[in-house]
């Protein structure tokens, strides 16, 4: 699994359709929303949508960074045309935060909501159960005042209807505001485990007419395995870069691929001209070996971090490891460099014929690898390894490039020292 974030934009878009489903009708939340880009002015979104020429509005940037209010980052109460010169005079500039250096270029536009009370709900998954954190003091300071949040567990085999909600959120709340928030946690968790959300955190929210629930900040991650057959649900979706981080054109091309596909194939490149390479089968197998590439003192020299996992098809394994040997063999290094095909013990991606996707790559850069000096080593079990390891070793000798080839009786983190540090000890 992996957690993605995504905008807010997008996570109160799935809200306002899908919350009231889970409560019943019981709850809504506004749909009125718009994302200005430099694609997309707020002249366009106020011809789609003419509230925002009538309204009072909230302006925010939406690129996966919080604090927005404290950094000064937040209009409130604003005109269209308020909002308008606000939006023209951010977009395109650059801030620093956290000393993090970034571009802005997407923000969040709605309507200003008078309102009273203010709370805070998270929900986030561990390993055992997922965590409800809720509290009556929400907004920008909760971190100082955390010893007001409630925390409520369910476990992984429980629904939310199984645990006593009440009894936890009565320790700050009574009468019907008690059973209306009752109401609101379990449809939100349902809303959660539905949509196969990892993270959402709403904070401040608050409810007006009893039963409208108007969110006003909020930060959510999805879990991006599932995006193939949330893809109905989830809309068209997004999973923007991290704020001032933009994608390189491989990162994009492994992204696209990967929301096209049922398997699961991520890239990201730390550094490009580094002289460990990784093709790594497994979101799990990938920090393992990430990990102790580090813990050996080579994080410096590691070009890339990511996965293909889910049985993806020959031909999508062929296009994520050209992909990488495109990039590994632009610059070279006096040393050689080093390839670790990698991978732990598979339960249903088939080795043999993922394998023939990434050797039909190695053959295309038979050249280009002996130029470069290329080691590779590989790692793999699961269903048919036993052929696909034997087709590896059949390309060693072919290509004429140093290929180690071994199985599942060779430890994930074994093969890391055997490859970086020449020999087992």
């Amino acid at each position: 699994m992996a957690q993605r974030g995504i905008r807010e934009y997008d996570a109160k878009r799935m809200l306002a359709k899908y919350l009231p489903e889970f409560s019943d009708g019981k709850f809504k939340i506004p749909e009125e929303r718009a994302l200005v880009t430099p694609e997309h002015s707020i002249d366009e979104a106020a011809g789609e949508q003419p509230w925002i020429r009538e309204k009072k509005l909230v302006v925010k940037p939406d690129q996966l960074f919080g604090k927005r209010g404290k950094h000064g980052l937040i209009l409130l109460n604003a005109s269209f045309d308020e909002a308008k010169r606000w939006i023209e005079e951010k977009m395109n500039s650059i801030v620093e935060l956290s000393g993090v250096k970034g571009r802005l270029t997407h923000f969040l536009v709605e309507p200003y909501v008078e309102h009273d009370e203010e709370y805070y709900i998270a929900i986030k998954d561990d390993r055992e159960e997922d965590h409800i954190y809720f509290s009556t003091a929400g907004g920008v300071d909760i971190e100082e005042n955390w010893d007001k949040v409630i925390t409520i567990d369910v476990p992984i085999n429980k629904n939310i209807d199984d645990v006593d909600v009440k009894a936890e959120l009565s320790k700050q709340l009574s009468g019907d505001l008690l059973d209306t928030m009752e109401l609101f946690v379990k449809a939100l968790y349902r809303f959660y485990r539905e949509l196969f959300y990892t993270m959402l955190e709403l904070n401040p929210f608050t409810i007006v007419n009893g039963n409208e629930v108007i969110p006003l900040d909020t930060v959510a991650k999805l879990d991006d395995t599932a995006a193939f057959w949330m893809a109905k649900k989830w809309g068209d979706i997004e999973f923007p870069a991290p704020f001032g981080r933009d994608l390189t054109p491989e990162e994009k091309y492994i992204k696209e691929l990967d929301e096209k596909s049922g398997a699961s194939m991520k890239l990201t490149i730390l550094n490009p001209k580094g002289r460990i390479w990784t093709m790594v089968a497994g979101g799990g197998a990938s920090v393992i070996y990430t990990d102790t590439i580090v813990d050996l003192g080579y994080g410096n020299e590691l070009a890339n971090y990511g996965e293909y996992s889910g049985n993806p098809t020959t031909d999508e394994t062929y296009e994520y490891a050209k992909t990488i040997l495109d990039l590994m063999t632009r610059e070279k290094d006096p040393r050689g460099k080093i390839l670790i095909i990698g991978g732990g013990i598979a339960n249903f991606t088939d080795v043999a014929k993922t394998f023939q996707g990434i050797i039909k790559a190695l053959k295309e850069y038979k050249q280009k690898l002996q130029e470069h000096n290329v080691k590779i080593y590989v790692r793999r079990g699961g269903p048919n390894y036993q052929e696909g390891l034997k087709l590896m070793k059949e390309l060693g000798k072919e290509l004429g490039i140093p290929i180690e080839v071994y199985g599942p009786e060779m430890h994930m983190t074994r093969i890391v020292k055997l490859a970086l540090e020449g020999g087992e000890q």
